[in-house]
């Protein structure tokens, strides 16, 4: 399957071991020697209307795509569970 960037800012990435939607990619990593795509780049939220600047921005590394679909990217990060920062569920494990 041959994509452009500009058919993977469309496609939503969620993660497959917490179900949680993370965003589209806003940006993509690549080696340049190599021309291979190293990691996407999902732009932090703007806080109060970017007034207070943005939240951190998520980093994915292409080893942790495990496929790209007609609308979705599936990944499997490990992204500890922040809250409200990225929208994920807060836990209640103690």
């Amino acid at each position: 399957m041959v994509c452009r960037f500009e058919d993977l800012r469309c496609k939503e990435i969620i993660n497959i071991r917490t179900g949680c939607k993370l965003g589209y990619p806003d940006d993509v990593e690549f080696e340049s020697c190599t021309a291979k795509i190293i990691k996407l780049i999902v732009c932090g939220r703007p806080r109060f209307f970017g007034i207070l600047g943005r939240e951190d921005d998520i980093v994915i590394p292409w080893c942790d795509i495990e496929i790209i679909g007609e609308d979705t990217i599936l990944v499997t990060c490990d992204f500890p569970v922040r809250g409200k920062k990225h929208g994920f569920v807060k836990s209640f494990i103690k």
